[in-house]
This record gives structure tokens, C-alpha cells and sequence, in this order.
């Protein structure tokens, strides 16, 4: 009798053994979200994916980062700091080759693909007073241009380079986030902000509701100058108060990214539940509208991660051209 309760005890001793053995491996379901800025377009999708993850991957623990964006997210990446993260087109095919003047020390050859999203528009916006109307115009004014180095400010180096204009031909440069020049703006203390953003973005939202304002047009001929990954595209009239006539400007594609760390089961999840909750993705933020599962794969600059090659595999999703 003895025999056998001590048989049980070890029994069970050994089985919460062996449950404790098994808890770090829960590691594993943790989900770092790089986003950007609180005020830009990342951040409130970055929580809206939170959510979906939580909803439809069993046992997963999302978290959500604010970052300085683009390039801060691809090396947090590269270092295995997070397990997705937003990035620009442009950054992303810059990380890869390891550009050090965009601000990456060597090639980050971890990276690996999940899905083309949206596109960023280039929005140069200006306060009215400013008197502003065109980019030749910017000359002698003060710019915010993004974070040093973020994906904003080498799209703000490369439309400036366009138009024939560097950092020395304007007054003064400010290297902010969103948020922050908005608030400038507002008490004149900067006369435009470029930001590299989704349709409808809050803080030019917020801006245009506080100041009148001018969205300065990029034209076509100038954008086709800069070439690739820029295109040309249409800012809708009335997409910010005041602003009520279309107006032409640069797009640059936005990509999910992981890291080549990342088990092939959860990306596929990942990717999986990001385009079957493309509905509650577009209530956190209309720029989510644009985001269509057959340009996934769109002019992806880096390898796609096996797991998310699985998802398009079964949805027949191929990249264009092959």
C-alpha cells in the first residue's frame, strides 16, 4: 500500500517536473509589434493586429512597440528584438543591402518578408500663412522632415533631391515625429512638415483642424525623376479639412517584415490571421483599405519567410512576374 502511494506521488512529482520543464518554451509565443510613432498610421494598426493575434492564435501574448519606425524597426529585427514589424519599401530594400548611409551598419540578412500592405503617400503640408504653395516654395522655410534617418526622412531626402533642393537650401530642418511638428506648426514655430504616412493620417487630421493648411503637390514628371519605389499617386479632395482639391503625390509601398528566427508555424498564423481580419484592421485605420491579398507579394525587396510562402502557396498567390 505504501508501495503504491509512494509510486503516485512520484508519478505526479515527476509530471509537474516535467510541466515546469516545458514553460520557457511558451517563449515562443510571444509577439513583439515594431509600429512607429503613436501619432502616425503603424502604431494604431500595430494595436488593431494585436488584437486579431490574441483573437485567433491560440496561446499567442502579442505586445505592441512604439518605435522611430521604419530602420529602428528593421534592426530591432535583424537583432531578434521583435517577431514583426512595419517598414517602407525603400528602407527595407536599403536594410538589405546594407546602405550605411540610410543608417544601416551592414547588410541585415535576417530579414525576411510576410506582406506588401499599403502604400505610404508623401504628404507635404503647410501652414497657409507660410504662403507656401509648391516645393520650390520650401526654399529659406522651415521643414520637419521625420526622425533622423527614419523611413520619413530618406523619402524627404529623395523628393527634395527631385525637386533640385537639399537640407542647405531651407531655413532650418527639424527632425521630429509626427505628433511633435504638428504641435510646432501650430504655434508657427514651423512653417511644413513632410510626413510619410497612410491616407488620412491623425496628425495632419488634427493640424488641419487647429491651422489652415496647403498640401503642396509633388508632380508626376518629378516623382518619374526619382524613380523607383517611388509612384505616383492621388491624394483624394477632402481628405483633410480645408484641402478641397485632389492632389498629386509620391507612394511608396509599406511591408509587414519578420526575421528569419521566427518559427515557420507563427508567421503563417501571423499572415494567416492578418489578411482574414482585413475588416478590423480598416476600423483601426482607413489606410487599411488598401491592403488586398493578391498584391502581397508586390515588389517585395527580401526573401519571403517559409512560413508566409505557405499562406500564399495555399491562396495561389504568386509574385507578379513569375
Amino acid at each position: 500500500m505504501r508501495s503504491t502511494f509512494k509510486r503516485r506521488l512520484f508519478g505526479a512529482a515527476t509530471a509537474l517536473a516535467l510541466a515546469g520543464a516545458s514553460l520557457p518554451a511558451q517563449a515562443q509565443d510571444f509577439i513583439n509589434i515594431l509600429t512607429g510613432g503613436t501619432s502616425g498610421v503603424y502604431y494604431p494598426l500595430g494595436v488593431a493586429l494585436s488584437k486579431v493575434f490574441t483573437e485567433k492564435m491560440q496561446g499567442s501574448r502579442p505586445s505592441v512597440q512604439a518605435t522611430k519606425a521604419s530602420v529602428e524597426n528593421l534592426t530591432l529585427l535583424q537583432q531578434g528584438k521583435g517577431e514583426i514589424g512595419f517598414t517602407l519599401g525603400d528602407s527595407l530594400a536599403m536594410g538589405w543591402a546594407g546602405d550605411e548611409e540610410a543608417g544601416f551598419k551592414s547588410k541585415l540578412d535576417k530579414l525576411r518578408g510576410v506582406a506588401a500592405i499599403y502604400p505610404n503617400y508623401i504628404q507635404i503640408v503647410a501652414s497657409k500663412d507660410s504662403g507656401i504653395k509648391t516645393l520650390a516654395d520650401l526654399k529659406g522655410k522651415r521643414l520637419s522632415v521625420g526622425a533622423p534617418k527614419s523611413g520619413t526622412e530618406l523619402n524627404a531626402r529623395a523628393i527634395l533631391q527631385g525637386a533640385g533642393l537639399t537640407y542647405k537650401d531651407l531655413g532650418k530642418v527639424e527632425y521630429l515625429p509626427f505628433g511633435e511638428s504638428v504641435e510646432l506648426m501650430k504655434n508657427r514655430q514651423l512653417d511644413a512638415t513632410l510626413q510619410s504616412a497612410g491616407l488620412g493620417v491623425s496628425s495632419i487630421r488634427d493640424l488641419a483642424t487647429s491651422v489652415p493648411i496647403v498640401v503642396v503637390e509633388i508632380p508626376a514628371d518629378m516623382i518619374q525623376k526619382v524613380g523607383n519605389p517611388y509612384v505616383t499617386a492621388t491624394i483624394p479632395a477632402n481628405t483633410y479639412e480645408g484641402q478641397s482639391a485632389p492632389v498629386t503625390t509620391a507612394a511608396v509601398v509599406n511591408y509587414l517584415v519578420t526575421h528569419s528566427g521566427v518559427k515557420d508555424e507563427t508567421v503563417y498564423q501571423m499572415t494567416k490571421s492578418l489578411f482574414e481580419s482585413l475588416p478590423e484592421l480598416a476600423a483601426a485605420h482607413a489606410a487599411a483599405k488598401d491592403i488586398k491579398l493578391e498584391n502581397a507579394l508586390s515588389g517585395m525587396p527580401v526573401p519571403v519567410h517559409p512560413g508566409a510562402q505557405r499562406y500564399f502557396d495555399e491562396k495561389g498567390v504568386k509574385k507578379q512576374g513569375s
